[in-house]
Parts: structure tokens; sequence; C-alpha cells
């Protein structure tokens, strides 16, 4: 479903919180009732989510003239829920036999980018098993090493034996392994995914905090569970609203199960979207987005990718024009994300970027340096990572290049961010958001 061309919003001043200052409220508004944000935030994020709701929910002032609703987007792993539902998913697979045997044996269509070491590695321990475009039996003692062998290269990109599992790739378009989760997902049907999906999400909800799972001849996480303040959010803000979206590079019927639970309608969720046989069952390729065809497997929701899906799907843009920063008119609001991943989309946002802290380079680089007033930072809501000791390299480590090159992390002007110390973690405790450098761009102005 794609979403109209937004109205232009009103330029506004920019507050030293990196919000926007509200004009005197219009006439009429008085009776609007104002939605309310929950508790349970780090510091002032509270308070600044708040703002946002205040100004851009259905009572505030940009929406006096009855504009677009203004758009919101959250990753959806470690963002709004604690842990991976593509990796609960893999799990489940595994556990239960419904992961095909490639055709031919041939594990190279399975993805484009798997190396001659591991569809060796995969064909050895998997090989005899089961035969072509039948599901292999992972789930008993005697599919165990092919279990293993799936789960190594998926969980770690390289084989049992340590050999690099992918090669080729762009880093700032895809991730091969994320990617190969869904490749791995053909012969079944979306319906039957959603599912394999929900049977992953009963167990892994009532299973305990901490809990693993048997996984081949090895243990894996075994446990999920949604952030309350996160799905409290959403609800707020579809309340006050916005329109919210889910943008994921975990499976899109994996996600659209899940997110169901937050509330969120699966025309709201963008993940990892197969192409589809004449028979309704996925094929191993990838539908594309911008300059990307269906089927070259090369643009999923990734970094760079999820900007150009989130234009495609949410905004309407089309081409290679998707791939590009858009006018503010044509860019959500609001973003949240916990990942190097989401950096492009978290960029794009006009008014404010949420970041639940998992230790990311890129990502807390940028939103430490907070140079434009417009980033919050939030420790993970459960299990929250401790302070990492040493900063991160910005200066010099904190970018990877789309050949995985390392190199110091860019503001847009093109200086170099220095290195930052980590200091939001841990349980919650006084705010510690970095001043802005300057007064911040105005809101049209591309990240």
């Amino acid at each position: 479903m794609h979403r109209r061309r937004a109205a232009p919003l009103a330029l506004m001043a920019v507050t030293a919180s990196g919000l926007l200052l509200a004009p005197p409220a219009q006439a009429g508004q008085a009776a609007c009732p104002r939605v309310t944000i929950g508790a349970g935030w780090y510091g002032d994020n509270q308070a600044r989510l708040q703002r946002l709701v205040d100004q851009y929910g259905r009572c505030g002032p940009h929406r006096a003239g009855g504009g677009a609703k203004p758009v919101a987007v959250f990753d959806w792993d470690n963002t709004v829920v604690k842990n991976d539902v593509g990796d609960a998913t893999m799990f489940w697979l595994l556990r239960n036999g419904r992961i095909r045997q490639p055709a031919h044996g041939e594990w190279t269509t399975t993805s484009r980018f798997l190396t001659p070491a591991a569809a060796a590695a995969l064909a050895g321990a998997c090989g005899p098993l089961a035969r072509p475009g039948t599901p292999l039996p992972t789930g008993t003692p005697g599919g165990a090493a092919c279990a293993d062998e799936i789960n190594s290269v998926y969980g770690t990109a390289a084989t049992r034996t340590g050999a690099a599992a992918f090669a080729g790739w762009d880093r700032r378009t895809t991730e091969p392994s994320y990617a190969w989760l869904a490749q791995l997902t053909r012969g079944w049907t979306a319906r039957e995914i959603r599912g394999f999906a929900a049977a992953a999400r009963t167990e892994n909800l009532a299973a305990p905090v901490g809990a693993v799972q048997k996984v081949g001849s090895g243990t894996a996480t075994g446990w999920v569970r949604y952030y309350d303040q996160q799905r409290d959010l959403v609800r707020g803000l579809q309340k006050a609203g916005f329109d919210v979206w889910i943008s994921s590079a975990s499976p899109q019927p994996v996600v659209e199960v899940w997110a169901e639970g937050a509330g969120i309608d699966a025309d709201r969720v963008i993940g990892i979207r197969n192409t589809t046989g004449r028979d309704g069952k996925f094929t191993a390729r990838l539908q594309g987005c911008g300059s990307v065809p269906d089927g070259a497997d090369t643009m999923i929701t990734y970094i760079d990718g999820k900007r150009c899906w989130i234009n495609k799907e949410v905004f309407g843009v089309r081409g290679a024009a998707a791939e590009q920063v858009q006018p503010a008119s044509r860019r959500q609001v609001f973003a949240a994300g916990d990942s190097d991943t989401d950096i492009s989309f978290l960029r794009d946002a006009t008014a404010l970027r949420l970041v639940v802290n998992r230790n990311k380079n890129e990502l807390m680089c940028r939103a430490y340096d907070n140079s434009d007033g417009r980033w919050i930072v939030n420790p993970m809501f459960i299990e929250p990572k401790k302070r990492k000791a040493a900063p991160y390299p910005c200066a010099t480590a904190g970018y990877a290049d789309r050949d995985g090159t390392a190199g110091p992390v860019l503001r847009d002007d093109r200086s170099v961010i220095p290195d930052q110390a980590d200091s939001v973690f841990g349980p919650p405790g006084p705010p510690a958001a970095p001043a802005p450098r300057g007064p911040g761009p105005l809101e049209d102005q591309a990240p």
C-alpha cells in the first residue's frame, strides 16, 4: 500500500532539544483529547516523545491544516521486541524440519553470495538426507549435523570449520545471512510461513526470560519479549493520528505475525520479500527496490535498502529515485532503531530519532554526536547492556563501506565525528544527552 505525497510541513524554529517550537493553538483544538506517552523511559526521553506527539499528532499545530498523517517507522528486532524474530523462526524451522533440500542438491541456488566452501559443507552435511525439494529432517538425531551446518552459516556467516560462507555483497544494501533465511523459505506459501512464525511466536513468548532451546546438537536463544514501552509508544502514536510502519530485515510473513501483537497491520510491515511462483509458493529470489530488479537479491531492507523500501512502500517513490533522500515532506518525522542496519532511515527522520543502545558503532557515533539535536538514546528495556568500556571508534573505524572497508564516520558537512564515550546504559538514570554542535539544520535539509 502506498501513501500519497504528504503536504509540506510548516517551517518552524528549532529548539535546543531538537524538536520544533509549536505555534499558538488553532481555534477549535481545545476539545481535542491529548494522547500521553507512558513511563519507563530513560532520562527525559518520555518528555521528548511527548513533545513529538503534541506537535505532530492530530491535536498538534502541524495537523491544523488537515494535512497528511505524519509517518513513524520502527525497526522490529531488538527495537520493538527483545531478541530476534528471524532467529526464532530459523530455530523453529530447523527443529521442525521445514527447510527444503535445494534443487539438484545445489546450495548455491539458495543464495548467489554463498561461497563454494559453504555450498560444499552444506551438501556434505545435508545431501544424503532428502530428495531435492523435500524437507530436510533437521529436527531428528540423524539430521543434527545438517541443522548445525545451516545454523552456523546463518548465525556466524561461516561454516563449522570456519570458512567464510558468503562473499561479494554490498554492505550498505544487503546482508546475505539475513536474506538467506527468507530464501530458505522457498517452496512454502506465505500463509504456511505465517503459520510457522505463529508457532515460533507462541513458544518464544511462553518460554521464560533466559530460556534456551536445542537446535541440532547445540542450543540457541529460546525466548522473545515485546518491549512494553515500545508497544505503548506505537499505540500512542496511532491514537494521535500517526501512520506507523515497521521496516525489518526479517522475512515479511514473519514480521507480519509478530507485528500484529503490537497493533500493526500487515499492510504496514516492510520485511524481506520473496518473489512468488505461479503455484503461489515462494522462490529463493527476492523482490527488488529502486534500480534493483526482482531476482537480483541485492536490495533488501538493510541500511540504504531500508531507505529505498520505505520510500517505495510508504511514500510511493518509484525507480532509482527511491534510493535517494527525499524532501522533508516525503520523509518520516519519527524513526526508531537499534543497529547500524537502521542508520539511513533513522537519519531520514525529520523531527526525532530514537536509538536503543546495543553498542553498534556507526549508530552510536551518530546518536551521541547528535549534531542536529534530534537524537535520543535509551538503554535496552530488558537486560540492558553495561557501559561500553572503550570509546566508539568514530574517527577511525566506525563506518563500514560497501566493500566492508572500515573508515571514519562523517557528518553531513563531511567533518569527522570524534570518538564518542558510551553514556546511556544499564538501569535508567539521569539524562545524558549531548548538546548539539550548533543550531541544527532546518527541517527540509537533507540528513
